[in-house]
């Protein structure tokens, strides 16, 4: 499994994860939340910034189903899910992720034909404090 390249910015985001929890950066004076996490707002350029919690509940924005050859290491899972997920607290944010059955899941656990533009889904996290994404409704 690959592993998250941690920076100073993005260091609280993971630290999160790790607990279960889904938190966004955001401007400490405009309040304006911004994903990737960098140390000056786009909207205001303020320092000032606090770590968010939401609710990590989003739609499916786009995915792709990648297909080999890839990574050795992910080949023998392929065909799976990449999904971009828009937030619902904060439409303009859209993370990376896997859609899966569970936490934890593998990450080909989705059957493919489940996939769709616009499905609700909710964040949940692997061991680890890898964020992943499940339907809402399954």
């Amino acid at each position: 499994m690959l592993e998250p390249v941690v920076d100073a910015d993005g260091a609280p985001f993971w630290r999160y994860a790790a607990r279960g929890e889904l938190r966004v950066q955001a401007c400490a004076d405009c309040g304006e939340p911004r994903f990737p996490p960098r140390p000056c707002c786009p909207q205001c350029q303020s320092f000032a910034s606090e770590w968010r919690r939401t609710d990590g509940r989003g739609r499916v924005w786009s995915y792709v189903l990648p297909h080999p050859p890839l990574l050795p290491e992910y080949a023998a899972r392929a065909p799976y899910n990449v999904v971009v997920v828009e937030l619902a607290e904060a439409p303009r944010i859209r993370l990376v992720g896997n859609l899966v059955t569970e936490p934890g899941a593998p990450l080909d656990s989705l059957d493919p034909g489940r996939l769709r533009i616009g499905a609700r889904v909710q964040a949940v996290f692997a061991a680890g404090g890898l964020p992943q994404w499940i339907l809402e409704r399954p």
